[in-house]
């Protein structure tokens, strides 16, 4: 009698297992947003002071690559500069002596036309002063001319230098090598003394406050979900606890995709999902790749 009353009590807890319905709505992975750090510049690595599971702070410099022949060259662009300042003209110092003239034989000509008209010097006298002074007028213009175009292409060779100077500095720049956000570091690819070409991979880092629960939900499902609804999170905890988060629906998939091969049973593999990212704070005890599950707010 009593092995026949536990084979029914199991036989109906076995049917309540699965005739029951899940305690969450979607499952997936969590992740992070990794950046790669490469080296922008090409040198001796002098210094990357990184270690896997060390956190940095964005913009705080962690590693320099040699830029002694980048001095260099901005020594030499800084000397072609100033030689080519110095071909400047002084415009008005350079036609000052050609004004004078102009201007005495223009005086000239208002004291010899009183002379003309007083009979006390001949015609001939003032045609010469007034061909002089077109002379003069002629000699003034095409030297201007001259020195402002050849102060234009001064200033347009001064111009490439100093872009060219400009263009040293931002690659000096680009040889401090810093973390693009605040993150944890995963991996280190160099070390000291390397050498780092540009686009060489340095380091990885991750921001690991924030995370993303990738999720796949069903058509059924996607209508009662929206971009920055609240959603309950529950990640592993111990050997059969779950520990609950607050998480908020960051993206949702436009297109449908059939359901990754990670979801362990055919038939659901075969159906058409949606993914969505919810975005979870991390308190440090999520890790990347641990499996999560989230519960739909009943609306």
């Amino acid at each position: 009698m009593r092995h026949g009353l536990f084979i029914l009590g199991m036989g109906a807890l076995l049917g309540a297992c699965v005739g029951g319905s899940k305690d969450y709505d979607a499952s997936g992975v969590f992740e992070a947003t990794e950046v790669i750090v490469s080296a922008q510049g090409t040198g001796e690595l002098l210094q990357l002071d990184v270690v896997e599971g060390q956190v940095l702070k964005a913009g705080a410099q962690v590693g320099l690559i040699d830029t002694m022949q980048l001095y260099w060259q901005k020594r030499q662009l800084w000397g072609s500069l100033k030689s080519a300042e110095s071909w400047h003209y002084d415009v008005s110092r350079q036609i000052a002596s050609l004004k004078q003239q102009l201007a005495t034989q223009r005086n000239e000509r208002v004291r010899y036309e009183a002379l003309v008209k007083a009979d006390a010097a001949n015609r001939k006298q003032l045609d010469d002063i007034d061909a002089q002074i077109a002379f003069l007028e002629k000699q003034l213009a095409a030297q201007e001319e001259t020195l402002v175009k050849g102060n234009l292409g001064v200033a347009g060779d001064a111009q490439g230098l100093e872009a060219h100077i400009a263009l040293i500095d931002d690659q000096i720049t680009k040889c401090i090598v810093s973390s693009p956000i605040d993150g944890t570091v995963l991996s280190k690819y160099a070390e000291r003394g390397e050498l780092a070409a540009s686009g060489r991979a340095l380091f990885k880092v991750a921001d690991m406050e924030r995370l993303y629960l990738r999720v796949y939900i069903t058509a059924a499902q996607l209508t009662s979900m929206k971009i920055g609804q609240a959603v309950r999170v529950f990640a592993d905890e111990g050997a059969s606890g779950r520990r609950e988060y607050a998480g908020t629906v960051s993206w949702i998939a436009d297109n449908a995709e059939f359901t990754p091969k990670t979801i362990q049973t055919r038939d659901e593999r075969a159906n058409l999902v949606y993914a969505v990212k919810v975005a979870v704070t991390n308190d440090g005890y999520i890790k990347r790749g641990m499996y999560g599950e989230i519960k739909i707010a009943e609306p």
